[in-house]
């Protein structure tokens, strides 16, 4: 079989060096005598898995400044990209238009600590300023180290990072598994399951993601996807030779919509285009964009979020509900997956209340192992084994223990995460909205008042909604 991947790009590259570190972990090679043979434990194969998430994030970034790692534990500068709490921009941070001033006086009065001032850089949204943080003289962090001194004088979570929001995964960044070769030759949840063809009619649907594979549109495997629709500049463009990392996310996204959903209008946002992930300011700047048209979406499906520094609440997106009035959720309602660290840490910003923030249950019920959950977590879908629309191609596997494996795509994979449990709430909220004539609110509480309730063995009731099987 020829080599899908070119050994002089950074995915050759990456992948060739994992080939080498990993092989171990995949049960090959030669071992000393003296090292007993052993298979990797789960933390090992989790944490490797990290550093090779965060590997794709970093090259993604490379060009446009690059990305930094907040450590666990308060560590600034972690040694190891396994020891993730979140992900940020290098030398900037998020300010309430209202606080700049107070900001610059800050660095002001502390020249000698500083080199430079602060410059405000951008308005990703209404009342918020992205701005350039000056360089420390002690040479610790231009963001961590400063935000706990302004923490202390102006007050905690005045300014925060420009986190990095992700395609959300098992172990840290992304899906729960890389696609897979599905067993059947349907979409699950499967297309005949809606309410007659007219379901979501007159609705409107935003699928912020990784863009749209637009062969799947006019596909005779993806009937379900004709009329999704996607700009020039939100078109995701695949080697059919080589799928790239976290590539046909956002179609197989617009898919499971779709399926629950056939008459909606849906269309597709490319905002997460590198390496699966883009700058929080970043995909304020599109929503806020978007939000501010006459025909703005009514439903927004963000497969994605982070954990954030102390755990504060995403500025952008408060400054969007703000400006929006997205926490009544009648004019527009986010729909957002709760994430796939198995943690019960908030998730942003699926953790906001005006959020419907989504966890994954596997087909029997049961919350998905890789499911963040708490009392944040809103309603429960099936985000096990889901089938759906995907790039046809060869996509050869970059996550442990699976590294190089080869695996053929003709138009539908499986998949797993809180990604793809999302799409399904989305779907069913659009077809309650045109079925009982209801806003995006109201049909929200009549699709979660139709669910069932579930108690884990572990934590409080649940609500479950969608098909399971």
């Amino acid at each position: 079989m020829n080599d899908p991947v070119r050994p002089d790009s950074p995915l050759g590259t990456l992948r060739d060096l994992l080939r080498r570190l990993l092989l171990p972990l995949r049960g090959g090679g030669r071992r000393p005598a003296s090292e007993p043979d052993r298979k990797p434990t789960p933390e090992e194969v989790d944490a490797e898995r990290l550093r090779v998430q965060v590997q794709v994030i970093r090259r993604a970034f490379e060009e446009i400044g690059g990305v930094a790692v907040a450590g666990v534990k308060g560590s600034q500068r972690p040694t190891d990209d396994s020891e993730v709490d979140y992900l940020y921009r290098p030398k900037h941070a998020l300010v309430r238009e209202a606080d700049l001033d107070r900001l610059t006086r800050f660095f002001a009065e502390r020249g000698q600590s500083f080199r430079g001032g602060v410059d405000r850089v951008g308005q990703p949204a209404q009342g918020l300023a992205l701005v350039a943080l000056p360089s420390r003289s002690d040479g610790q962090d231009d963001v961590l180290a400063t935000l706990e001194e302004i923490d202390r004088e102006l007050g905690a979570g005045m300014v925060t990072p420009d986190h990095v929001v992700y395609v959300t995964p098992k172990g840290f960044m992304c899906p729960a598994t890389e696609p897979e070769v599905p067993k059947r030759k349907t979409p699950f949840p499967g297309a005949s399951e809606a309410a007659g063809t007219s379901a979501g009619d007159g609705v409107r649907v935003a699928v912020v993601d990784t863009g749209l594979w637009t062969p799947a549109v006019s596909s005779a495997t993806t009937p379900w996807m004709s009329g999704v629709l996607a700009d020039p500049e939100d078109v995701e463009t695949i080697n059919p030779s080589s799928i790239h990392p976290y590539g046909g996310h956002g179609t197989f996204v617009a898919g499971v919509v779709r399926c629950l959903a056939p008459a909606t209008r849906v269309e597709v946002e490319g905002v997460l285009t590198r390496g699966g992930a883009v700058y929080e300011s970043e995909i304020c700047r599109q929503l806020d964009q978007a939000l501010s048209e006459s025909d703005h979406p009514q439903l927004i499906s963000i497969s994605a979020g982070t954990h954030t520094r102390r755990d504060f609440a995403m500025l952008s997106f408060e400054m969007l509900a703000a400006t929006y009035g997205l926490d009544d959720g009648e004019e527009t309602l986010i729909v957002a997956a709760a994430g796939n660290d198995g943690s019960d840490r908030p998730f942003w910003p699926a953790a906001f209340p005006w959020v419907v923030s989504v966890g994954s249950v596997d087909p029997d019920g049961t919350v998905s192992d890789f499911s963040n959950h708490g009392s944040w977590v809103d309603v429960y879908a099936r985000g096990r084994d889901i089938v759906n629309a995907f790039p046809e191609g060869s996509y050869t596997c970059y996550e442990p223990p699976n590294v190089g494996e080869v695996r053929s795509f003709t138009g539908l994979a499986q998949w797993s995460g809180t990604s793809f449990a999302t799409p399904v709430v989305t779907g069913l909220i659009a077809a309650r909205m045109s079925a009982a004539d209801e806003t995006a609110g109201q049909a929200w509480a009549s699709v979660l008042g139709s669910g069932t309730s579930s108690t884990p063995t572990s934590g409080g009731p649940i609500t479950i909604v969608g098909p399971l099987s």
